[in-house]
């Protein structure tokens, strides 16, 4: 995967999100990781009383979003239209869930931005991540966001290695991307729209828009 298909553009179409025009701002969406706190706040300042609820005053759902009692939020947070928060969540601060996500039971999210329709719907972990418009992660699937000898997270693109500063990271996830159950994607993982990865999968580096990841070194073109 080239460094230009890693941008913000490449990989996200920005009017699928509240947070569409802060992150239009930045190249490459990573850069948005060290500001999502400050993008939500920012964002929360705008919303409508008649359509928000707000409380503890960082965390705003909207009135049509359905939490179940169990689940646990702590701001700052924003919750978009028709989104749902299922038993035994746990969103953690510096998220924003957009309008029709699901965020399942158990699952925990933290630092991160879940464009509109995201599925993250049974026992996953997102952390310092931003997953795109539709975007689906099965059932166990997980974004790690820190390296095992904890330096920061490096991207690796085909033609340069970027160096992020970042020593939480997780995974950019193009819109519309299947991920299979139990797969994990790695730190600095970037996963190009309208692409899959099976299940069980350990992805590193880039995958293609477009592309089924079978396993590292076989990646196919969608057909």
């Amino acid at each position: 995967m080239k460094k230009e298909q890693m941008t913000t553009k490449c990989l996200y179409d920005t009017t699928k999100s509240a947070a569409g025009r802060y992150l239009d701002g930045y190249t490459y969406p990573w850069e948005a990781l060290s500001h999502i706190r400050e993008i939500i706040l920012a964002l929360g300042e705008e919303l409508s009383p008649d359509e928000y609820l707000c409380r503890d005053e960082s965390v705003w759902i909207h009135k049509s979003v359905l939490v179940y009692p169990t689940a646990t939020i702590i701001g700052p947070v924003i919750v978009g239209e028709g989104a749902q928060i299922r038993p035994g969540a746990f969103i953690r601060g510096n998220v924003l869930v957009g309008a029709g996500a699901v965020v399942g039971n158990s699952t925990e999210i933290k630092n991160s931005v879940l464009f509109d329709g995201v599925q993250v719907p049974h026992y996953n972990y997102i952390g310092d991540s931003i997953l795109g418009y539709k975007a689906h992660m099965g059932a166990s699937s997980l974004t790690s966001n820190v390296r095992s000898d904890k330096k920061p997270v490096v991207v690796h693109a085909d033609d340069e290695e970027i160096e992020t500063g970042l020593k939480k990271f997780g995974a950019m996830v193009g819109d519309m991307v299947e991920v299979g159950c139990g797969a994990v994607l790695n730190p600095g993982s970037i996963i190009g729209p309208n692409s899959s990865i099976y299940p069980l999968s350990s992805v590193r580096g880039g995958v293609e828009a477009n592309s089924i990841y079978k396993r590292q070194g076989e990646i196919v073109e969608k057909r």
